[in-house]
This record gives structure tokens, C-alpha cells and sequence, in this order.
């Protein structure tokens, strides 16, 4: 992950953070505080970022840089369970499609 990336993805999780903090935020039920505790790069264009609540407890957000284009930036989500199950899943499709494309690289492969 380069550097401004990296100090982006800062900017936008403290932001996140004081965001959630709202104590009149939906779903804040109990005031919650958050913190930005640990950012774990997953690749160049992705991050888990675990904010540390004042209660003791921990959240872990999927953090997600696009590179261009209205939506460019740094994006967030709070995955379940059923996400997560999700997504090791999308692996496998995006392989097979990326198996079924690689063909079409070659002009002579198209009939």
C-alpha cells in the first residue's frame, strides 16, 4: 500500500470512527465511543481496521480503496458473518471468469 493511500486510509478511519461515536447514531444504543485501534493492510487496496469501543469491546470494519472515478476513495463496511461466508465464495467465480476471459487476449483464439 503506498504512502498516500496509507495516510488516506488513516484520515477515513478516524473519521469512521468519530462518526460512529455519534451518541444519537442508529444503533449506538449504548453511547458507544470508538477508536481507531489497529489497521492490518490486506492488500494494496484493502484494509481490516478494529476500532476499540470505550466499553473494552472491539469492531472490526472492511475497509476498501477505489482508485478512480465518482466513488474514488477509501469505503467502509461492517461485515457479518453471512459477508465474509460470501465472499470466500466470490473467489472462486472470479477465478473461473477470469479462466473463461484469459482466451480473449488472443485474436486468434476468437471464433
Amino acid at each position: 500500500m503506498n504512502k498516500s493511500i496509507s495516510i488516506a486510509l488513516r484520515q477515513k478511519a478516524e473519521e469512521v470512527a468519530l462518526r460512529f461515536s455519534k451518541k444519537n447514531r442508529e444503533g449506538n444504543f449504548n453511547e458507544e465511543v470508538f477508536s481507531v485501534n489497529e489497521i492490518i493492510p490486506l492488500s494494496d487496496v484493502s484494509a481490516c481496521v478494529f476500532m476499540e469501543k470505550n466499553t473494552g469491546k472491539k469492531a472490526a470494519f472492511f475497509f476498501y480503496y477505489i482508485g478512480r472515478g465518482a466513488s474514488k476513495g477509501w469505503h467502509y463496511f461492517v461485515p457479518t458473518d453471512a459477508h465474509i461466508l460470501g465472499m470466500q465464495s466470490f473467489g472462486y467465480y472470479k477465478l473461473e471468469l477470469e479462466r473463461n476471459n484469459y482466451k480473449y487476449n488472443f485474436e486468434d483464439a476468437i471464433t
